[in-house]
């Protein structure tokens, strides 16, 4: 039960001891944030493996603690990209503010990583919100995941993102307004979708 909850949200892990075969639930809301070291492929041929998986593990260690901090779902990492969710797999009203709010403290912790090792890395964020699917994948292996264009958007922001300066989207953008100073970026080519206009998160109001 324990490593179930290790690797699964608290409320699927709920729903699977109670027998639920299939987990597939249409979220109308959510907001994705994706995080990504800017030119980690160099960065890390300067390291050995093992030293480069100990760093990523300090760094996203502490994306882990603030995720929970924030009442969000981390999702996954993939190499040296993180993915959190708000809104997922409960109801949030508040899901962009809480995942703006972890962009900024996301890049003050990599602030401290920084100082502690005499590194200058910097973070690509992208926040998109809007529908998507989450469920559970794997009949072994679970693995709880997210589909759809809300999920792309919010990748394709990330990787389209200025160095320490978060990125969101028109949809993010209207939630947050109220909460943050935004600026207007500009409209940027995104695939699949064309041209898209963009803000970039300054900080709390």
């Amino acid at each position: 039960e324990r490593l179930l909850l290790n690797v699964l949200p608290k409320a699927i892990g709920d729903r699977l001891k109670a027998g639920e075969q299939t987990i597939v639930d249409a979220v109308p809301e959510a907001t994705v944030m994706f995080a990504d070291i800017v030119g980690f492929t160099r960065i890390a041929a300067a390291f050995s493996a093992a030293r480069t998986v100990s760093l990523l593990n300090e760094i996203f260690s502490e994306f882990d603690a603030l995720s929970e901090l924030k009442g969000l779902e981390k999702i996954k990492t993939i190499g040296d990209a993180y993915m959190v969710v708000g809104g997922v797999p409960l109801p949030q009203a508040n899901h962009a503010v809480r995942c703006a709010k972890m962009a900024f403290e996301m890049l003050n912790a990599m602030h401290h990583f920084n100082l502690r090792h005499q590194f200058k890395w910097q973070l690509r964020i992208g926040l998109h919100s809007g529908p998507l699917v989450a469920g559970i994948i794997g009949s072994i292996k679970f693995s709880y995941d997210l589909w759809g264009d809300t999920v792309n958007i919010a990748s394709r922001l990330e990787s389209h993102g200025e160095p320490d300066i978060p990125q969101v989207s028109q949809v993010t953008a209207d939630l947050l307004k109220d909460h943050f100073v935004l600026e207007e970026r500009g409209d940027i080519d995104l695939k699949n979708r064309g041209m898209t206009k963009t803000y970039r998160l300054l900080r709390p109001i």
